[in-house]
């Protein structure tokens, strides 16, 4: 079927974080809210309609796992991934954060260090320090508007970090990692005894030609020592229904994770991402081919508004995700002025750049996931609020 992107959908009453907590964020409910990572679409049509039906069973007590579960989030990393999964090795999570957040805790300890690469997901410092590790930077090096990584200050560091968390493909900045990007990384992990966990949450969401690569499969030496998160939730608009899979090295490693959510009783999909989960990964392609083609033109609407009409800001075009990373250091505003000015002035909610890197200056992240007319707008404002400051 043909599916309608640019429907707008009113989700000011449908419980939205999205909308709802613009205030918290914010201070005001008048902004364009493109910043918390969720789409404003609507998902593919097989999981609505098997939700509808899982609805109209009127009975949702405590939910089974059956195999099927597994062999369609299997089948789905074969086919789009090449990826055989050893099915034994996997274990359900409520998400891919709840999941980093129980391996920093169950495969460290309190002083330990864990290193991230800056700018990246600011949950990755959240799940860090609430169990108070010990967060160690490998900042990404920018040239030119590209971000490469430094690897002999990745090098040094690996010496005194327990975990490495990798965000791969990555947020904010939307690189596809190589492969031989991925075996370096690797390899100087297993050289120093660093567990490598790879957040692989975005990994469907891929443009441009390049080509998502699992951790996992760069090397069977690597497969042994990589712990993978994975999830539709991102994929196919589906956060609110919570389920993730990790996929682990071996049975010791799984077993030591699975023991922590036992502890809490914490062992079941609720009785609808089980549904969802199977259908999307069974029947959501044609939608997500669909959804891949509209996003691609909403990167390249914001790139070229930009360029011709507001060239102070510069917009990295992401090949993986739905995120943008905004520079604006051209506008030459410190931190909060930028972030005042975004919401005063162009009405416009965004990310900050900071939370993304602490030592960052003069960033903004925008979720361009959206039908393309909010986009439009979005970038009147902006227009007219630069214009109007320079």
């Amino acid at each position: 079927m043909k599916y309608d992107f640019d429907q707008i959908i009113d989700r000011s009453a449908n419980r939205a974080a999205k909308y709802d907590e613009r205030i918290k964020k914010f201070g005001t409910n008048n902004v364009i809210p493109l910043w918390v990572a969720d789409m404003d679409f609507k998902t593919a049509q097989p999981i609505i309609d098997a939700l509808k039906a899982k609805a109209e069973e009127g009975i949702w007590g405590y939910t089974s796992r059956p195999d099927s579960y597994f062999d369609a989030i299997c089948g789905w990393q074969q086919r789009r991934n090449g990826w055989t999964i050893d099915k034994s090795l996997v274990s359900w999570s409520l998400g891919v954060v709840p999941a980093l957040s129980a391996i920093v805790n169950v495969f460290s300890d309190p002083g330990d260090k864990v290193m991230i690469q800056t700018p990246v997901y600011s949950e990755f410092y959240d799940v860090t320090e609430a169990w108070g590790r010990v967060v160690v930077e490998n900042q990404l090096v920018e040239q030119d508007g590209r971000w490469t990584i430094d690897f002999g200050d990745f090098e040094k560091k690996a010496k005194e970090v327990k975990i490495f968390l990798l965000c791969s493909p990555h947020n904010p900045l939307g690189i596809v990692w190589t492969k031989e990007q991925l075996k370096k990384m690797a390899d100087i992990c297993i050289a120093n005894n660093v567990l490598l966990v790879s957040d692989e949450i975005h990994s469907d969401l891929i443009f441009h030609g390049k080509k998502h690569i699992p951790t996992a499969t760069v090397s069977e030496e690597i497969a042994g020592k990589v712990i993978s998160c994975i999830s539709g939730t991102k994929t196919f608009n589906l956060a609110g229904l919570q389920a993730s899979t990790t996929v682990f090295p071996d049975m010791e490693t799984k077993e030591r994770f699975d023991r922590f959510w036992t502890n809490m009783d914490i062992h079941r999909n609720n009785a609808f991402s089980s549904v969802a989960m199977e259908a999307a990964f069974n029947e959501g392609e044609e939608w997500l081919e669909q959804l891949l083609e509209y996003l691609d033109g909403n990167f390249e609407y914001v790139r070229s508004f930009c360029e011709e009409h507001i060239p102070q800001i510069k917009v990295n075009v992401p090949d993986a995700t739905y995120l943008m990373w905004l520079d604006c250091r051209d506008l030459n505003m410190d931190n909060e002025t930028l972030r005042r000015f975004m919401i005063e002035k162009a009405g416009l909610g965004l990310n900050e750049g900071y939370t993304f890197g602490r030592s960052l200056k003069g960033y903004m992240r925008l979720n361009a996931a959206c039908p393309r007319s909010i986009l439009k707008q979005a970038m009147k404002q902006l227009k007219r609020a630069i214009d109007e400051n320079t």
